[in-house]
């Protein structure tokens, strides 16, 4: 056991014991820093070569080759086809639910106009972004859900062009991915994974226009070339591996409920970061020992075991204070919370992806079902933006008019003499010669309008 004292707050002085930690920060960060070489490399390639590198690397890391990568209206329809009823019923419920909530999002977000003074009128549009390029990963696991949640919601915003990529899975197109894109309402399916995908909607190439905006999770190299694009193209959010964190104490949860959420997870991959934070040793023993039981019989072992070894931790503290601030710190992608208090750490968390509260609920329904997005900020993102959400795919642009003489003429006098304020004689020339245009008041050139009382 490790233990030692941390300062997640710096007005807590906090005494927490480590009773199991995953990788120091440096090694992962040198694998960092592996991932981010490979990845400019590929982007430079695909931009000089375009369609060519596309193709190069679509057939050594997806095994996948064919004249164009996107999918024709008559494939769509043939592959859908191989979808069972039931599978299609339990898609459009899911799309429904990400639909509705998207949806509720959406009319909260208002267009707004207001007279701020006596002529003045203030205002702001919100306007789809023009495009937009969903990547939905799929190469280890077919995430089916990942649709609903770029593609569906992107929907709902009024995008006007909406392009989707997901990798083959063993070897073709995966029925309910291609299904769950075309329902959200995708204009263009491609069956491109990884670096070639988002460099190839965001750089565009010979048969592929570039995108305004990337969205959707991946790996560490999706997520590390969705980073390098962003200025080029924007970004959703930083969505790399999955992470998550269970809070809980005894009065809640038990050994069996934290192992199987912690595990449920970590499957994702060998590098999905899974931490327990707890006010009790009892119930952080008791889920270790759980968590290797488990292991024994979880079919994708070889996958949880690998990122629990390397990502997992076990952190016990005294407080709930000290575990609000370890959490906060930590700015876990995902954070289940099982306590005596959930409303609690509901109103004090400032710091984290998403919060799935008391023990009925879990990750896996926000993942699937539930309705809320599962494109989450993860590596600490947490700290400054949310997630992916229908507010993402619209951008807010503001106006402004002036109605009256007396309006221009007032503003005027107060932009010009800021603007001289600030030495920007030219800006000044631009509200002087509305000074004198509309309200009749001489001001000399390159002089700021000269102070006078201001009608109440």
């Amino acid at each position: 056991m490790q233990s030692g004292v941390k300062r997640a707050n710096r007005n807590i002085q906090m005494s927490i014991a480590y009773l199991k930690t995953g990788k120091p920060a440096a090694d992962r960060a040198e694998e960092d820093a592996q991932v981010a070489g490979a990845v400019a490399a590929t982007l430079k390639d695909i931009e000089t070569r375009g369609d060519v590198a596309v193709r190069e690397l679509a057939n050594k890391f997806d095994g996948y080759d064919r004249e164009t990568y996107r999918l024709t209206d008559a494939e769509i329809e043939e592959i859908i086809a191989q979808v069972t009823p039931q599978e299609m019923a339990d898609l459009k419920f899911a799309q429904a639910q990400v639909r509705n909530f998207a949806q509720a999002q959406r009319d909260s977000m208002l267009d707004i106009e207001v007279e701020t003074l006596p002529g003045v009128i203030l205002g702001h549009k919100n306007i789809p972004v023009q495009s937009v390029g969903c990547y939905v990963p799929g190469g280890k696991f077919p995430m089916v859900a990942s649709a609903h949640m770029s593609v569906a919601t992107a929907s709902v915003a009024g995008v006007p062009r909406i392009i989707a990529c997901t990798p083959p899975f063993n070897g073709v197109p995966n029925p309910a991915v291609i299904a769950a894109m075309h329902l959200g309402g995708a204009h263009e399916i491609y069956v491109l994974g990884g670096i070639q995908a988002v460099g190839a909607m965001a750089l565009g190439t010979e048969t592929i226009d570039p995108v305004h905006l990337l969205v959707g999770p991946g790996n560490a190299y999706v997520a590390e070339a969705k980073r390098q694009l962003f200025g080029r193209v924007g970004i959703d959010l930083f969505a790399g591996p999955t992470e998550t964190m269970i809070i809980a104490d005894e009065t809640a949860a038990d050994a069996e409920l934290c192992a199987t959420d912690l595990l449920g997870q970590a499957e994702h991959g060998y590098n999905s970061p899974c931490v327990l934070l707890t006010n009790s040793e009892k119930l952080a023993r008791a889920t270790m020992a759980e968590v290797e039981r488990i292991l024994t019989i979880l079919p994708t072992a070889d996958t949880a075991r690998k990122s629990w070894e390397d990502y997992g931790e076990v952190i016990v503290c005294d407080t709930y204070d000290e575990m609000l601030a370890v959490a906060d710190d930590i700015a876990s992608e995902h954070v289940q919370v099982m306590t005596d208090r959930d409303d609690w750490f509901l109103e004090h968390m400032t710091c984290y992806g998403a919060l799935f509260l008391g023990a009925r609920t879990n990750v896996a329904n926000g993942d699937k079902v539930i309705g809320t997005n599962h494109t989450l900020p993860t590596k600490k993102a947490g700290r400054y933006t949310g997630g992916l959400w229908v507010g993402k795919f619209l951008k807010t642009h503001s106006y402004q008019r002036v109605l009256t003489d007396e309006a221009a003429t007032m503003v005027g006098e107060y932009g010009s003499r800021l603007c001289m304020l600030e030495g920007f004689v030219g800006h000044a020339e631009q509200c002087n010669i509305r000074v004198r245009r509309y309200g009749g008041i001489n001001v000399p050139y390159g002089e700021g309008a000269p102070y006078r009382e201001q009608a109440e």
